[in-house]
């Protein structure tokens, strides 16, 4: 089904197709997305802004090059590494008021404050890797691919995958160890 929408779309600009194309992954591209920013609105945004380049530059989709997900996840890790480069993009942590969470006990406020502080300095590490170990890691880690789909993804060797996966997990791991301590 999804190869007649996408045929459709690149002929004649079927909205029906289009619109079927999107639904089927819209969900799927919004947990990805939101599990890096943690942030609706920009979720939101960035995955429409990611659905309008697919279906900008669908006639560049080969079938036999890679499967119409592969390409997608591609197109969107591209996208984010380029939103967390980006000058709009800013280090500082965004203020929430304490009253939009909903905490069971002190405990909870303590252990989400925690995360989220962690997950934030995560986020700020993985954003200073290169491009290609950025892509790498947010795909196996957010988009729960396999070392072997993303080697197809990135299109380098499965060795280097690898590589940059785990020197990538090793910097980040150190450099948390190195804040706990400080």
């Amino acid at each position: 089904m999804e190869r007649l929408w996408i045929k459709k779309i690149k002929r004649s600009a079927s909205e029906e197709a289009a619109n079927k194309l999107i639904t089927k992954y819209y969900k799927e591209i919004y947990a990805f997305i939101y599990k890096q920013t943690l942030d609706n609105e920009l979720t939101l945004d960035l995955t429409q802004e990611i659905f309008i380049s697919v279906l900008k530059s669908i006639h560049h989709f080969d079938d036999k090059k890679a499967s119409f997900r592969t390409w997608l996840y591609k197109l969107a890790s591209n996208r984010l590494v380029d939103y967390f480069r980006s000058k709009s993009y800013q280090y500082t942590q965004k203020e929430h008021p304490i009253e939009e969470y909903e905490f069971q006990d002190e405990q909870n406020i303590v252990i989400s404050l925690e995360y989220k502080e962690d997950y934030e300095k995560v986020i700020s590490l993985l954003n200073e890797l290169d491009a290609t170990s950025q892509q790498i890691v947010r795909l196996k880690l957010f988009g729960e691919y396999t070392f072997q789909e993303i080697e197809a993804i990135v299109a380098i060797p499965l060795s280097t995958v690898k590589t940059k996966y785990y020197a990538a997990l090793k910097r980040i791991r150190y450099t948390m160890k190195e804040c706990h301590y400080e």
